[in-house]
């Protein structure tokens, strides 16, 4: 009977208890003055929605899947919503695409990935929607005649793919290289110039065959030039391509080496994988995101290389020695701290033309880089018409 009785004290406990907290709760005596009984719960902050657009496939290996990369590290960052969309092509329909983030998702920064999305397509679009930021990767913005609301960005890659060319042309057995390019565009001129003055810095002996596809992703093109390139003997390869897969794959296969670009692709070839010129995307995101969200005023045109971040190098495969690591981490490191660059005269094309005069230096943010229209000494190839 005790067992009961002190069952029953206890339950009775419990129910007093209860009661009071509810009484207590819904006792307004004690609530300051003007405070209201019931208030309101403070309402949710509204995510803040950041659009991405790429032109392929988020999982390409390449240039998209750098983005995508990029594009996780502002989807991890605080009361920010991230919505992508792949495989837009560079026609109204991308101009479509940012509308509907706009006005189904709410987007007030929108970052459209591709090189063709910006004109006309991204022009177009900000006029529409003056109180949205549209961030274009290609370093196309010019102040004065592009709307205000729209901004550029890209990196110095060049310089990774100088380093490429240091461990390129100390691995090399014939002196021939090879670079798989897509449309001679001054941003890619300049990196298989680059390339190339980084392996003959080391290795004077060194050439560069060069063989444009066309377009940005052509993987049967790209897999015939691969083929190609090694029936002519050689045994390193670079690109720079949307999508490097092709081409990785095709020189493992081919058993020659390769050094990857956009991301790291070492996966692809674990035997021939020297390195890769690769983009960290993300640190400018970030970056654009926080400075745009805080209402700070932010730049329309972006560059940045080793030293800002926005670059970086895939590991050194194992076929890549000891003295080649050592010389391409000692360029990465003067170019960082700004004591190396790359376009100091003289430098002639492949033509025997004095292209930099002896005593002039072109830095990384001289604009005379972004006119680059010829193929440096030692360059074999030229740039189609």
């Amino acid at each position: 009977m005790e067992r009961i009785s002190t069952g029953l004290r206890l339950s009775v406990t419990l129910l007093l208890a209860v009661l009071s907290a509810s009484c207590s709760k819904n006792d307004t005596s004690a609530a300051p003055a003007g405070a209201a009984a019931d208030a309101p719960a403070a309402p949710t902050p509204k995510a803040f929605t950041v659009g991405f657009i790429y032109v392929g496939p988020k999982g390409d290996y390449g240039y998209n899947q750098a983005h995508a990369q990029g594009a996780s590290v502002v989807a991890d960052m605080p009361g920010i919503k991230v919505r992508e969309e792949e495989n837009v092509p560079e026609t109204e329909a991308v101009q479509k695409t940012m509308e509907s983030m706009i006005e189904l998702d709410g987007a007030s920064v929108i970052f459209p990935t591709s090189f063709g999305y910006f004109d006309p397509h991204i022009l177009k679009v900000a006029q529409k929607y003056p109180k949205v930021t549209f961030l274009h990767c290609g370093g196309l913005y010019q102040e004065g005649k592009h709307p205000p609301n729209v901004g550029s960005y890209f990196g110095y890659i060049d310089e990774a793919q100088y380093v490429a060319g240091i461990v390129a042309g100390m691995t090399t057995k014939s002196n021939k290289l090879g670079f798989i390019a897509a449309k001679p565009i001054p941003q890619v001129l300049r990196n298989i110039n680059s390339f190339t003055l980084g392996a003959r810095s080391v290795n004077p002996k060194a050439t560069t065959a060069v063989v444009f596809t066309g377009d940005w992703s052509l993987p049967v093109k790209e897999a015939e030039a691969t083929d190609s390139l090694a029936d002519q003997g050689i045994d390193v390869l670079t690109m720079h391509v949307d999508s490097p897969k092709v081409i990785v794959e095709t020189a493992e296969k081919r058993g020659i080496y390769v050094s990857g670009y956009h991301a790291d692709q070492s996966v692809l070839a674990p035997k021939g994988y020297l390195t890769g010129a690769d983009w960290n995307w993300g640190k400018i995101y970030s970056d654009y995101v926080n400075w745009i969200k805080s209402g700070q005023s932010y730049p329309h045109l972006l560059r940045g290389g080793f030293q800002e971040g926005f670059i970086s190098m895939s590991p050194y495969g194992a076929a890549v020695s000891a003295a080649a690591r050592t010389k391409a981490d000692e360029a990465k490191a003067k170019l960082t701290d700004g004591s190396l660059v790359i376009y100091t005269g003289p430098i002639k094309d492949n033509t025997g033309k004095v292209v930099i005069p002896a005593g002039t230096v072109h830095k990384q943010t001289d604009i005379e880089l972004e006119k680059m229209n010829y193929l440096v000494e030692g360059v074999v190839g030229k740039i189609p018409s």
